[in-house]
């Protein structure tokens, strides 16, 4: 399973981010210990969404989708 998932910063709740893992615990906690560079600064995380797919391309093109402007504003509306 690849994982796309949304956090929402706890310390500025209008910062988000977007990713993909195989391991949505384990990349959590590397969010939350400061192990990401994009991330570091605005720790701690928590998930707001998060889907599951059996196709890895089908995650990334997800993933990437939710990177763009209509992306963004699907996920402000939907998730």
């Amino acid at each position: 399973m690849q994982y796309v998932y949304i956090l929402r910063s706890l310390s500025d709740p209008e910062r988000h981010y977007v990713g993909t893992t195989a391991d949505l615990k384990a990349r959590l906690a590397k969010h939350n210990e400061g192990g990401v560079a994009h991330t570091s600064k605005y720790g701690p995380w928590r998930i707001k969404t998060y889907l599951a797919f059996d196709d890895e391309a089908q995650a990334f093109g997800f993933e990437t989708y939710l990177k763009t402007g209509s992306g963004r504003a699907f996920a402000k509306k939907r998730l």
